[in-house]
């Protein structure tokens, strides 16, 4: 009874670390386990009622690690350790990479550890230079659309005064080339500042009922040998964002694959998979949500040239001949709006854009 009172005392002590997607652990000096979190229980394959009382060092492939930790804990060697380490999992025979954080609380007696799957870290990281690379791309980009559109104009109407005073039939067809460049031109300096002029028009949205639209646009565009399979989870919600912006993000992605699946398209075996997910627990752009929705746009083209898979959202890159390389950047860009992200993962045969987007 007094071992199931104090579960419950620990339970209602540390409860707001179930709140938290790393693992934490709080236990005493002789390194038996006070408290587990959900994403701790998660992670093991067991319950903290179970973990409770017993030594979290067999926890570990290598439990020497932990127990040398808690040796320099009590000896006050340091205030905060770090190291890497591997959780034993029951519900799979290959062990948890995690990096983990040893410290002292406030209380005597006790340590926490917090451990961070290195994956999850990886892709804290990955998403944080997304971030900063965006915030770039969009400085870059709307700088050098400004300084492109001030002498484009004048260029232009150069070439139309021009144009007025030759008589040269020869001359006026070059007057007309320059005038159709700069108008080139100008639609792309439109194109690059779109996303920066528009207004964020907020309302209800249903992720499917984008899905289904870009599905129906890109059914039009190529009606034969190409196949868009639906794999819907019908549980996720409604959430607050703009629509428009997110069926353009997802067109984007979705044209560029019906585009690389040309070969395909000709032998009627071409196919795109859009499947929706919900995800918990997750950390998008250094801020923790409890729930998120994943949108995977699956094609079975050739895949992403290697050579610009670490480029793929800069401006004007493209893998593709006569590209823009804007569609991908402005996908980004508009999914950055409403706090989300866009990770590729590609291989020839398989190429996977997902975007993850909080939930309310």
């Amino acid at each position: 009874m007094a071992f199931g009172k104090g579960l419950v005392a620990a339970a209602r002590r540390f409860q707001s670390f179930d709140l938290l997607a790393t693992l934490i652990a709080i236990i005493r000096e002789d390194g038996t386990l006070i408290f587990a979190n959900s994403a701790l229980e998660d992670a093991l394959g067991h319950s903290r009622r179970t973990l409770a009382g017993a030594a979290f060092s067999s926890c570990f492939v290598d439990a020497s690690v932990l127990l040398n930790a808690i040796q320099g804990a009590r000896a006050n060697d340091f205030a905060t350790l770090r190291y890497e380490a591997f959780l034993r999992r029951s519900s799979s025979t290959e062990p948890l990479p995690v990096q983990v954080t040893l410290a002292q609380t406030d209380t005597r007696g006790e340590l926490v550890l917090e451990m961070t799957p290195q994956e999850q870290q990886a892709r804290q990281d990955r998403e944080e230079r997304l971030l900063d690379q965006a915030q770039a791309n969009k400085e870059l980009i709307r700088n050098l659309a400004h300084e492109i559109k001030n002498p484009l104009g004048g260029i232009r109407g150069a070439a139309q005064l021009l144009q007025m005073e030759v008589e040269s039939r020869d001359l006026i067809e070059y007057t007309q080339v320059i005038i159709h460049e700069a108008d080139r031109l100008q639609t792309l300096v439109d194109r690059l500042l779109a996303p920066h002029r528009r207004p964020h028009v907020v309302g209800d949205v249903n992720i499917h009922e984008v899905c289904e639209r870009v599905r129906a646009v890109l059914m039009a565009e190529f009606p034969n040998g190409l196949e868009i399979e639906r794999d819907f989870d019908p549980s996720i919600p409604e959430f607050r964002g703009d629509r428009e912006q997110l069926i353009q993000a997802t067109l984007n992605i979705a044209h560029n694959a019906a585009l690389a699946l040309a070969e395909r398209r000709l032998e009627g075996d071409a196919k795109i998979i859009f499947r929706t997910r919900v995800v918990r627990h997750v950390i998008l752009n250094k801020q923790w949500w409890r729930l998120a929705l994943e949108l995977h746009v699956i094609d079975n083209g050739p895949g992403v040239p290697e050579a610009i898979q670490d480029r793929l959202f800069y401006p004007l890159v493209s893998g593709r001949e006569g590209g823009t390389g804007l569609g991908l950047t402005l996908a980004q860009t508009f999914v950055q709006q409403h706090h989300g992200v866009i990770e590729c993962d590609s291989e020839p045969g398989r190429t996977n854009f997902k975007i993850t987007l909080p939930l309310p």
